[in-house]
This record gives structure tokens, sequence and C-alpha cells, in this order.
């Protein structure tokens, strides 16, 4: 006997065989019962929920010898032909190969016609979007007045492409997407049923390629029994989909949380020489960001199982919930921009660097923002660029007048422990992302011993969101080293923040590049002799 697929070996026979699909399985069967059927059902969802199987079920279930019941005997004659699929009476139809209005009224010319075998006469079109205007409308006019032994069981994908005129005349079932669970669950029995060895992981896995289809997931599966030598293991089956292993995509999350560039690189040219699917490395990261994110969040939530929980809550803990959503953004975006990278590899590697480069720093970390450059008196400018008649210019320091290093340049800062000397504080807290921002924006207002009081601009008040209070907060108390808490008053301060002093001293840089650049004689000569002109806003200091 030739091997039967498991899609078609185990394609549900009566509605409690179905999984999922409650709602619309409990619609059809008080109908049943009740004898309140209507002339036309529309059944819509993605392919492989069971839109065909539920049409074939409901047709049985009117035709049953036994009589028009939701539980149909699955014996008598009419019973089994529809299961072998030549039931005389039960006419399926194929929408995409029958587009054509004189086809579509060939088939329509028997409807008038008492059926044959059975009680009613079934017609079943699936993919029902895809006839042409004019075969809608030579369908329309049967819809509108069926004879009482026709029942019509349309199917389609993609309802959105079905007339609304149609649309009225049925009644209308959704069919929902299969969650990962149901289809694990059914995947399982059915391996028991077949006594086939498997674990937990390598259902996982399937159930997650299925992507809410259960046909797609039977087919997975088969193929999986096939490469494992009829055995599942979590290996086989993810070499078989081309997953990544979790430790891959583990590394990868702690490269990003480290601020590891050249581990990221690393990481990825070893996934390069086991050729993965960049696109479904990225997928795998997102999902995996996607479960950090939950935890942080929700304290009590458990990660997938596909996901090693531990590692999960580890680098929940270690990343900050801004950067997972920051890096989840990037990733979504960059997910459609891969097809169009020079190769797969390097659009994933300039993927991950570009969340490292977006990635919030602290103030003074490597900002020119948060770099401050003083110009003695009788000194030389700083050195500055421009643009000159479009071609761009360099103006030097003089060598042999070199500024003194400073001592904040050439020495380790010391930590701050007195919070009155607020800039100098903060800048030793060592905050990142929108914590940091807060801080450098608030002006110290007072401190006895157990309370600080800030003051924040006003303009900046929405910086005092999600966890940025709870990382200042444990920041200053993890200096002092003391229970102390944070008074925030939302006014405008006589005193300069840090972020002013940052911005002046970024303003008093350029105002001096600019200065320098105008009086270079080199330039001044492009002016007198070239007419050339410094074009405007492209003088910018250098570091």
């Amino acid at each position: 006997m030739s091997y039967q697929v498991l899609a078609r070996k185990w394609r549900p026979q009566l509605f409690s065989q179905l999984v999922g699909q409650e709602h619309v399985v409990r619609a059809l069967a008080n109908a049943l019962d009740n004898d309140r059927l209507h002339h036309a059902y529309l059944f819509t969802g993605t392919r492989g929920v069971g839109k065909t199987t539920l049409a074939r079920i409901f047709a049985k279930s009117l035709n049953c010898e036994e009589g028009v019941s939701s539980t149909p005997c699955g014996v008598c004659s009419a019973c089994r032909e529809i299961d072998e699929g030549r039931f005389v009476d039960l006419l399926e139809v194929d929408a995409a190969s029958r587009t054509k209005v004189d086809q579509t009224r060939e088939l329509l010319e028997n409807v008038p016609y008492a059926p044959v075998r059975g009680r009613y006469k079934v017609y079943l079109i699936d993919e029902v979007h895809m006839f042409s205007g004019h075969s809608f409308n030579a369908l329309l006019k049967t819809l509108e007045e069926p004879p009482p032994h026709v029942k019509f069981i349309l199917a389609t994908t993609d309802p959105q492409k079905v007339p609304v005129t149609v649309l009225s005349r049925c009644l209308q079932f959704n069919l929902k997407r299969l969650s990962r669970e149901q289809i694990g669950g059914q995947l399982s029995h059915i391996l028991g049923q077949e006594r086939i060895g498997f674990d937990d992981e390598s259902l996982s896995l399937l159930s997650r390629g299925a992507d809410g289809s259960m046909r797609d997931g039977l087919s997975l599966l088969d193929q999986a029994i096939a490469f494992g030598g009829g055995a599942l293991q979590a290996a086989d089956v993810g070499a078989m989909l081309g997953t990544i292993a979790g430790d891959s995509i583990h590394a990868l999350a702690d490269a990003l949380a480290g601020n590891d560039a050249a581990g990221l690189l690393r990481r990825i040219a070893e996934m390069s020489e086991l050729a993965v699917d960049f696109a479904t490395a990225t997928q795998n990261l997102l999902a995996l960001l996607h479960q950090i994110a939950l935890c942080q969040r929700v304290p009590d939530f458990q990660p997938d199982d596909a996901f090693d929980v531990a590692q999960v809550k580890r680098l929940a803990q270690s990343l900050a919930p801004e950067d997972v959503q920051l890096y989840y953004q990037i990733g979504l975006s960059g997910q459609r921009e891969l097809s169009l990278a020079p190769d797969p590899r390097s659009g994933f590697e300039m993927l991950l660097l570009r969340m490292l480069a977006f990635r919030p720093e602290a103030a003074g970390s490597g900002s020119n923002a948060g770099k401050s450059t003083q110009v003695p008196s009788g000194s030389p400018a700083p050195n500055a660029t421009a643009s000159v008649g479009g071609k761009p210019v360099r103006r030097e320091r003089a060598p042999t007048q070199a500024a003194k290093p400073q001592p904040a340049q050439t020495e380790k800062r010391e930590q701050v422990t007195d919070p009155s000397r607020w800039d100098e504080f903060a800048a030793g807290l060592r905050l990142g992302g929108i914590a940091s921002q807060l801080a450098n924006n608030c002006a110290f207002a007072g401190w006895d011993g157990k309370a600080l009081k800030l003051k924040l601009d006003p303009a900046s008040r929405q910086l005092r969101v999600g966890q940025a209070e709870k990382r200042l907060l444990d920041g200053i108390r993890s200096v002092l080293g003391a229970e102390v808490k944070i008074d925030f008053v939302v006014e405008t301060s006589d005193k300069e923040t840090p972020a002013m002093r940052q911005k002046r001293n970024l303003n008093e840089r350029q105002q001096a590049a600019e200065a320098s650049m105008a009086e270079d004689p080199l330039v001044r000569e492009l002016e007198e002799h070239l007419s050339a002109r410094v074009v405007s806003g492209s003088v910018k200091p250098l570091d």
C-alpha cells in the first residue's frame, strides 16, 4: 500500500476532531441540529486552517443517511463517498482554474436539477476571489434565488476581492490562524499515534515554522520525519528549517548589551561559515528581543519554550528596556532592507552595527556635545574644517604652539560624591539613554543628606518616563552608598544645567572654529583672488 501523507491521513472527519475554530464549529453545529440552515456560507482565512475540511464535514452532515445533524455517522455510503472524494452531489470547484464566465454558467446550469444521491446538492467553490467580475455576476443571480435543495460553500484567502453583493448573501465565518500551542498539541498527538520519537524542542520549532497553518505544520512534520530517519531531534529539525542555534542569537544579544562591535562581527563570521539564512537570523533576533521586552515589563512572564528561559531572563537584566525597544525598531526596519544589500551577510552586519551606532550613550562618552574645549587667550584656535568654493579646506593648529593638555584629559577623573557639585556628580554616574538626558537637564536645588532636590527644565519634563527616574536614583544611591530620594521640581532654574553647559561649550568651539577659518591666510587669499566663499554652515570644529 502506498504511503499517505500525514496532512491527508489525519484530515479531520468530524467537527469534534478539528483543532481550533471553535467559534465556527459551534455556529454550524447549532444550525445543523436546529434545522436553521442558510443557503450560502463563506469561509475565509489563511491557507491550511481548515476551510475545505470544514466544508466537507458540513456536506457530510447534510447528506448523511442517518439524517441531518452535526455528528454524521461516517459509515454510510454517502459519508464514505464524501470522504473518498467521489460523492456525485458534492461539486468541488477551483475558481482559479474556472475564471471565465462561460465556465461559471456551465457549472450553474445543473443547479435547478434535484440531487442524484444525496439530500442536498453542495457546491464547494474554493478560492472564489479568483472569479472574474462577469463570473460573480452569474453566481449572484443564483445566490439570490437558490433552489431549496442547493447549498453553496465559498472559501477564500482574500475576502476583500469578493464583491459586497456576494458577501451580503452569505453567512461569513472567519477562520483564525492556529496558535503554536494548538499546532504543537496536534503534532504531539499524531506522533504518539504513529509511534515516532520526538523531543519538545523539535515540536516547538515545527510549530513556529508552521506559521499558524496546520497543513503547513503537518507537511513540515512529514519532511522532518524523513530528514531524521524516522525520529525527531531538535538539531535535525533546526538544520532542516535553516534555523540558527539559540546560543548564536544569545551571543549576538550579549555583544549588543556589551557594546562589543568586534564580538558581533566574530559571531556573524561563525554563522556565515555555517551558511545560515541571515533573514531568518534577523527574525530570530527580533523574536528574542520580543521575549526580553515581555520579561522586563511583566515580572511573572514565562518565555516561550523555543528559547532558553535562563538566558532570556539574564538578558532582560543586562539590557536597558529603551535599548531593547530601539534594537527591535531598527531590526524591523532593517529586515525590509536586507534584500537591497550587496549580500545578506553585509546587510546583517550593518543592521547590528546600526543598533550600536544609535544606542544612547552617557554625556561625555564619545559625543561631541559632551566635550568641552577651552581656548586660552593668545592660543591658536582649534582645528576646523569648512567647504570653500565646494572644496573642503582644513585649518590646522600651529604645531609649535600646541595647547597644553588639561589635567582632565590626562588623568582619570575621580568620582565626585557631593551632589551640590551637580555637573561633576552627574557626569560620574555613568548613566546612558534617557536617564543620562534626565540628569543633564536638571540643576541642583538642595541636599539635606537624605533628599536631593533637583530642578527640571519644563521643556524636558517628558524625560520622566519609564525607568529613567529609577535608573537615575539607583545611580545616585550607588555613588552615595545610602538610601536617598529625589524631589523633582519642574521649573526653570537660574543655574546652568549640564546640558546647557555642554551646548554653550559647543557653541563657543563652533564660534572659535569659524573665527579661525575667517582669519586663515589661505582662505582669505582664495576669497580675494578666486572669488571663493565659505559655504554657510560648513565650518565644523575638529576634536
